[in-house]
Formats: C-alpha cells, sequence, structure tokens
C-alpha cells in the first residue's frame, strides 16, 4: 500500500479515536527518544526552492481549491494583498521530534487537508504564501515533563521565521499582508508578530489583520497589535478555538476569543442565521446556518452542527476539554471568514487611499 494510506490512517485514528482511550495512549504518539538535532533535524529548507512552499500564488496548487458545487472561485491572480499562511500539525509519527521535508506523504496529507481546506479561504483576495516547515509532532504539545517539545516547536518556528523572512525580501515588494493560520501554525505566527511587527512601524502599516485560529493566544501575548474589535478594524488580529457548548478550560480564560459570526468579542449569543456557510470535510457543498457561536470563558462555544462533516477533535490527554471542534475551527464559518477577509482588505485601502 502506499505511504499515504498509512499517513492517513494515523490521522484518522487522532481525529476519531474516543477520548478515554486517546488519553491513556497518548504515550503511543510520543517518539522514543531524546531530542537531539542527529536524529531529528534534516537540513533546513531553502526556501528558493518551490518545493519548501505548500502555496505560492503563481503556480497551481491546493490553495487554488474552491469547495466543490459552489460559485466561489480562485482570484488570486489580480488579488490585492498577499496571504502568509502557515499551516498546522499534520506530523503525527513518533520516529522524529520534527517533520521531514521529504516526506511526500506527509507533504500529501499537508496539501489535501489544510492547504485545501483552510487556506484556500483566503483565495478571494490575497496572493497565498505558505511554507512548508520541519513542523514539530503533536505528541510536541502534550510534553509536560521534558524540554523536548519545546525544543522542536522552537526549531520549527525558526523555519517559519526563516521563511517569512524570504518572503519579505523576495516575494512582497510592499503589499499589504495577512497572516493566517492554525494550531502550531497559529502559534508561529504569533511569534512572528512579535518578532516582526510589534517593534516595526512600517510593516504594521502593511498589516490587514492577522487571523490567529485554534491556539491559546493571551491577551498580553503582544506588545502593540491587539484583538480587533469590529469586522473592518486593520491592523488588529482574531482568533477563536472552537468547543461544544457548555464546555469549560481554564488555561483558555485569558486567550482573546473572537466570535466570527459577528466579529466582535462580547458574549452575546450570534444566532445561526448569521452563519453565511460552512464547509465540511468532504469540501463539497455550503451549509448556512451550520452552527450558532457565543464567546465564553475563552472559548467560542456552538451547538451541535445542522449537518454531519464537522468532525470534533477529541483531546488526548486533555479532559477538561472534552468535546472540541479544533479541526472544524475553520470548516465552520468558511463563508464568514472569507467575506470577512475581503471587507478587511476593501477597508485597509480605502484607509491607505486616504492617507
Amino acid at each position: 500500500m502506499p505511504a499515504d494510506f498509512f499517513v492517513l490512517r494515523a490521522w484518522r485514528f487522532v481525529l476519531l479515536t474516543p477520548l478515554f482511550f486517546l488519553s491513556s495512549c497518548l504515550g503511543v504518539l510520543r517518539p522514543a527518544h531524546q531530542f537531539a538535532p542527529a536524529k531529528d533535524v534534516s537540513e533546513a529548507p531553502d526556501y528558493r526552492m518551490e518545493d519548501n512552499w505548500a502555496a505560492l500564488p503563481d503556480r497551481p496548487d491546493s490553495a487554488d481549491a474552491v469547495p466543490q458545487g459552489t460559485l466561489l472561485h480562485d482570484r488570486q491572480r489580480d488579488a490585492p494583498v498577499d496571504v502568509f499562511f502557515v499551516h498546522p500539525t499534520t506530523h503525527l509519527g513518533r520516529g522524529q521530534w520534527n517533520a521531514d521535508l521529504t516526506n511526500k506523504a506527509l507533504n500529501h496529507i499537508t496539501d489535501v487537508t489544510t492547504i485545501r481546506k483552510q487556506a484556500s479561504v483566503f483565495n478571494s483576495t490575497g496572493r497565498i504564501y505558505a511554507p512548508r516547515y520541519r513542523q514539530a509532532t503533536l505528541y510536541s504539545f502534550f510534553d509536560e515533563k521534558t524540554k523536548n517539545g519545546d525544543e522542536a516547536i522552537e526549531l520549527a518556528y525558526s523555519d517559519v521565521k526563516a521563511a517569512f523572512q524570504y518572503y519579505l525580501d523576495n516575494y512582497n515588494r510592499g503589499r499589504p499582508i495577512i497572516l493566517a493560520g492554525h494550531s502550531q501554525g497559529t502559534r508561529h505566527l504569533t511569534h512572528i508578530l512579535h518578532d516582526f511587527f510589534d517593534n516595526d512601524p512600517k510593516l504594521r502599516q502593511r498589516l490587514v489583520a492577522a487571523y490567529l485560529i485554534g491556539f491559546n493566544v493571551p491577551e498580553d501575548a503582544l506588545q502593540v497589535i491587539r484583538p480587533c474589535e469590529d469586522s473592518t478594524q486593520t491592523g488588529c488580529y482574531v482568533a477563536w478555538n472552537t468547543a461544544d457548548w457548555g464546555q469549560e478550560y481554564a488555561p483558555y480564560k485569558n486567550s482573546v476569543a473572537t466570535n466570527p459570526l459577528t466579529w466582535t468579542r462580547d458574549t452575546v449569543t450570534a444566532e445561526a442565521r448569521l452563519n453565511l456557510g460552512g464547509v465540511p470535510s468532504s469540501f463539497n457543498r455550503r451549509d448556512t446556518r451550520v452552527v450558532d457561536a457565543k464567546v465564553h470563558n475563552g472559548l467560542l462555544w456552538v451547538h451541535k452542527p445542522i449537518r454531519d462533516g464537522y468532525p470534533r477533535f477529541l483531546l488526548p490527554g486533555r479532559p477538561e476539554l472534552r468535546h472540541s471542534f479544533h479541526i472544524a475551527d475553520y470548516s465552520l464559518f468558511y463563508y464568514n471568514i472569507r467575506q470577512n477577509a475581503e471587507a478587511r482588505v476593501r477597508a485597509y485601502r480605502m484607509k491607505m487611499s486616504r492617507g
């Protein structure tokens, strides 16, 4: 059987296995050795090579996709801004703490899942740049007893940082920028905002907005750039983590949470009629009014989706958050995100035209 079959099986195992079982067998995903460059660190990616990018705007790739059976179109050719997208964790293996970029099966999974179903949301208004990077394996984010996970995550960030610098030096050419990511990608983008934008007023002027989705972003994570307070504010960021209605998770209490149905941070329930359309994991339809949404204690609560195709991610080792829609953070609000990116770009361009 092809290698990508086994990678896909691993993905389905983590996404669909009951929590009580995953909690007890999380160790199965733990690399058997300590983090060591000799074992875990393949050669750093050379971002001059197109193969080290999951998406580039001037070639065919998964970021060009639109959901089947919809009227959406890829408009990257004439898009007025750039999107720098950092994908979430797709490396679940225990053989290495960090992914090997020559692993074609893993790259394929990244492309057909996160690039196709998340990055594509921005292809109506932005030219999408998405680097491949030596992502930390999933277990890194649950390694609380050693420094191995932290070292793997920092290595991954070093690649993202290098990719962003290469993008600025060779691709951007002074164009406005949207930053977008999910999960591990959001962790790295939060640091990009801190390391590049917080300290550079000229670069901040080019920031349309950042979509920091699917990771804990505390209120004090950034010094200058602040959360967006409405649907057209620019130079700011939005963030949310989607969970079943009524769930509590103390570590997220001070996290920024934006309601993607209203683009505010208040705790008023946004009715499902405001949901312009989710796109399920099959990527073949638009589901209007698929969920409502309410901000509560750093989480985004939703009731059960009215249609199938939005799987829960039963987080291993985290019984406090027993029903997370982590995998569906983008898909439940696909049309709202797409429309909002367009609205913020229009607002940004109008602001710049006024000087």
